[in-house]
């Protein structure tokens, strides 16, 4: 829709106020409910905004260890600007207009504005011909707790929905029936239309499929997903969790990306060719092998969170190794590749932690340094458990590690700007820096007494 356009549906509707949100550097919706006067005043040129929203993390504590904004600048506001294509209603708050908002303002090329980020990047790739199509799902934990109930319970014996793991089950959604429900419709007409929806395995827990779309679209709807579900829940007295892995005794909670390259007029999968052995075409190859070259470097973007690396462990349905496979879910990358409509690279690091934007940033940015650089895809894929294959390297480990990794890679500077990667990179240890601080229940436990 035009501003003509949406200015008729504010006059036809009598509406007197519209929410924005933009998504800081952990993919938090952070924005405002602002007057229909201010929102069209800014249509333009912007609006104002605090850049604390970068400059502090998911707890609104402010970093000590970056330059773009923070005590030393004052934090004063940078231009932040609505995208009027992502207008949209949010059926469960009486149809109220909202919008996605980015950075993508000059005199701001060096706020780290993670859609801003994957804008450029999906510029760069149709510049080199090619429509990039993508979708992330989630899995995530329910439960029968409210932030509430949770503070007043120290975060312990925490209630799942459900007891029992029913994987794929469909008795537990129909005993829940209004809440599935109120998730495949209310998010329909939302604009995020979910492809699938079932339960996984462990108490409480669901996937959901997000429709594919280009890719700036599709990180904008699993943006809006995460928070929309935290929404919907919430009405029916649940708390939605995506954790990466809140339970040692329970799978984590996967955000994998799914991904292909098409011709600039969508006829045409790039990735397929029906005379390749496994259906690959050169071009699939080569992304393929980016992504398995760039992978050490960027694995922050995928795995942001000192919880993040809980999931990254052996027999926990995610990877841990550098690899690829043909349908193979225990490697890093899988190729399902069946039919031309089809074939396409799903990228299992990320879990449902993971910033939309910076995840798919990630991927779309090292399959296209493999196609620039012509690098030849000489790993084979792995047959069986790819946890065993452990030649061509290991993801890390921990935060620190892994963040210490990328702020000293080139190849992350290469794929994502010195500026972006510094920032980012000294979030992520700050992060650390955080956990690091505090005992846990285990150090208790364990050392309390008998040391």
């Amino acid at each position: 829709m035009d501003k003509k356009h949406i200015t008729d549906y504010l006059d036809n509707h009598n509406i007197q106020h519209i929410k924005f949100a933009f998504a800081d550097i952990d993919g938090v919706l952070r924005g405002k409910v602002i007057h229909r006067q201010k929102f069209e005043a800014g249509l333009d040129d912007g609006y104002g905004f605090c850049d604390v929203v970068f400059g502090w993390d998911s707890n609104d504590q402010g970093y000590d260890n970056v330059n773009v904004t923070g005590w030393h600048t004052g934090y004063p506001d940078k231009q932040c600007k609505i995208d009027l294509s992502t207008f949209r209603t949010v059926p469960w708050q009486n149809d109220m207009p909202f919008f996605l908002a980015d950075f993508d303002v000059k005199g701001n090329e060096h706020v780290p504005c993670p859609r801003t980020l994957l804008k450029k990047i999906a510029e760069e790739c149709n510049a080199l011909g090619f429509h990039p199509e993508f979708a992330q799902e989630f899995e995530w934990f329910n439960f029968s707790e409210t932030a509430q109930s949770l503070e007043k319970k120290s975060f312990t014996n925490i209630n799942p929905l459900t007891p029992g793991m029913f994987g794929y089950s469909i008795l537990r959604p129909s005993q829940q029936s209004d809440f599935y429900f109120d998730l495949l419709n209310l998010l329909t007409q939302f604009g995020v239309p979910v492809e699938g929806l079932h339960t996984e395995t462990g108490p409480g827990v669901y996937e959901i499929a997000i429709m594919h779309d280009e890719v700036l679209a599709a990180a904008d709807k699993a943006a809006l997903l995460k928070n929309a579900v935290k929404e919907i829940a919430s009405k029916h007295g649940i708390m939605a969790s995506f954790m990466a892995k809140w339970s040692h005794d329970l799978p984590g909670c996967s955000g994998h990306v799914h991904q292909s390259l098409w011709s600039m007029d969508k006829s045409k999968n790039l990735f397929y060719d029906e005379a390749d052995e496994n259906k690959m075409s050169e071009l699939m190859k080569h992304y393929l092998a980016g992504q398995l070259y760039c992978l050490p470097h960027i694995v922050p973007m995928y795995a942001p969170t000192v919880n993040s690396y809980k999931r990254l462990v052996e027999g926990a349905w995610a990877p841990t190794t550098v690899t690829w496979g043909i349908d193979n879910r225990t490697a890093a990358l899988r190729v399902l590749n069946h039919a031309h409509n089809y074939t396409r690279l799903e990228t299992r690091i990320p879990g449902a932690d993971s910033n939309p934007y910076l995840a798919l940033s990630a991927a779309l940015a090292s399959g296209l340094y493999g196609i620039k650089h012509k690098l030849p895809l000489n790993l084979p894929p792995v047959n069986g458990n790819g946890y065993n294959y452990k030649s061509n390297g290991s993801i890390a480990t921990n935060l620190f590690d892994a963040a210490t990794t990328m702020k000293n890679s080139a190849v992350a500077r290469e794929l994502f700007g010195d500026v972006f990667t510094e920032h980012f990179t000294n979030t992520r240890v700050w992060e650390w820096r955080q956990f690091n601080r505090h005992v846990t229940d285990w150090e208790l436990k364990r050392y309390f007494e008998i040391i």
